[in-house]
């Protein structure tokens, strides 16, 4: 071998030994930063897991706070209408109390008079007096003398002869009034019809 020779084959020996040790190298780095990345990764997934976490809690408190006061708020609210309907009436019930008053003097001013047109006054006077508290409360009586016959309004429970042509279709009679209460029909009034 010549001198020439020697040194190509050395050379090559060096850069086959400087690969290795670069080969080696290289794996090495890799793996320190594969170690180094894998940590930092990891440090970086669980601060995302702590922080989600967190929100969740305070997501879920906050719903739980919510929830509780909505039932809260719903039993008050379902007493509170109990309590009205069970109390809706006890104004109107008061003020009617007067009139049942008179009524109980007139009973008993009534067993020893004889003066009948002061019986018939008196009850005048005992009936307005219910029918003005009444209409102050929304009452408010149907005018059907006269009207013509209107299945809104009345039910008729008979049909006699007309007295008159122009009553035919008419209401003649009124066997019980009806009214309204606030505007809507409380309760129909009981009529005899024209024909």
């Amino acid at each position: 071998m010549s001198e020439k020779d020697k040194v190509d084959n050395q050379n090559t020996e060096e850069i086959q030994v400087d690969t290795e040790n670069e080969g080696v190298t290289a794996e090495e780095t890799q793996e320190e930063e594969n170690s180094h990345t894998s940590g930092t990764e990891e440090e970086v997934l669980n601060a995302a897991m702590t922080e989600l976490q967190e929100k969740h809690d305070t997501i879920n408190d906050k719903y739980l706070r919510l929830y509780s006061e909505f039932e809260n708020f719903r039993r008050r609210t379902a007493k509170e209408k109990l309590d009205l309907m069970k109390n809706a009436g006890s104004e109107m019930v008061g003020e009617i109390l007067p009139v049942v008053d008179d009524f109980e003097r007139a009973i008993s001013s009534n067993e020893n008079s004889e003066d009948v047109e002061a019986l018939k006054e008196g009850f005048k006077l005992i009936h307005n007096k219910l029918l003005n508290l009444l209409k102050n409360q929304g009452l408010k009586p149907m005018d059907s003398i006269n009207q013509d016959f209107d299945t809104e309004y009345h039910e008729a429970i008979t049909n006699i002869p007309a007295p008159s042509e122009d009553m035919k279709g008419k209401v003649i009679d009124v066997a019980e009034k009806g009214y309204f209460f606030n505007d809507k029909i409380l309760r129909y009034a009981k009529v005899v019809v024209g024909q």
